[in-house]
């Protein structure tokens, strides 16, 4: 665990306001008819040239892109393609990630493609509902598997199931650092919170069941079955008395 100094602190915010930015920036192009890869090169695009950052995906253990773009079923890394074409109805998680001196924002968010079904739209308000409950505990003394256990309850009270095998993580200097965020478990069990730590919330979410599994590319995670999955991100960060949450962008109500 690594906690975070004031100065860093700072720089982490200038990120992750930088990575929101770019999911406020793209959400015009998300319409039918357009390709992932077109949406990868609008993000690159604007976060090299007009934030004049890093995008830190790209070439990340060997990611392809610059964005994770991941539709319908694909839970989360999806490799954008020229080949995907989105069409009406479509439900995609758009996942970006920011390198600004040094430090990374990381946020993601879910899309709807023209006019989507009720039931894609419920899984994603859900989703989302999942990710909100477990950022407002966010404090010091809490543990990780409070944070896990509010999301289970609600995804599995709507009857939707919890990625078992991907979670949230911290994050700073590196992408993935310590501590791992699962989102689900048993309260007062996990990793205790402390000023100063900085890590993802992210949970995905299944309409099916939790079963997942890994395209050949090594990469794009699907449902087993195929059904849809929904993700939402904010990087967060645990202050004295609560939570910061660094990748805030100006369409949400955040109100604590």
């Amino acid at each position: 665990m690594l906690l975070k100094t004031p100065e860093e602190i700072q720089k982490m915010r200038i990120a992750g306001r930088l990575a929101a930015a770019v999911l406020e920036m793209i959400e015009p192009f998300v319409v039918p008819g357009v390709t992932t890869a077109e949406l990868e090169r609008i993000c690159r695009k604007y976060i090299v040239d007009d934030l004049q950052a890093i995008p830190a995906s790209l070439g990340h253990q060997g990611f392809p892109g610059c964005i994770c773009t991941s539709p319908n079923f694909v839970v989360c890394h999806g490799i954008p393609s020229d080949q995907k074409i989105l069409k009406n109805g479509d439900i995609i998680n758009i996942d970006v990630t920011v390198k600004k001196d040094e430090f990374i924002g990381d946020t993601s968010k879910m899309f709807f493609v023209g006019k989507v079904l009720p039931y894609a739209e419920r899984l994603v308000k859900i989703t989302q509902e999942c990710m909100y409950q477990a950022i407002k505990i966010v404090r010091p003394g809490i543990r990780l598997g409070d944070i896990g256990h509010i999301i289970q309850q609600h995804a599995e009270a709507n009857n939707y199931s919890v990625v078992r095998e991907f979670g949230g993580h911290g994050i700073g200097r590196d992408m993935w650092e310590d501590p791992h965020v699962p989102h689900f478990g048993k309260p007062n069990t996990g990793e205790e919170l402390r000023a100063g730590m900085t890590f993802t919330i992210e949970p995905m979410i299944n309409m099916g069941k939790k079963e997942i599994r890994i395209l050949p590319d090594g990469w794009t995670v699907v449902t087993k079955d195929h059904k849809l999955s929904a993700q939402w991100e904010h990087t967060i960060l645990v202050t004295e008395t609560g939570y910061e949450i660094l990748t805030a962008r100006k369409d949400e109500n955040l109100s604590q």
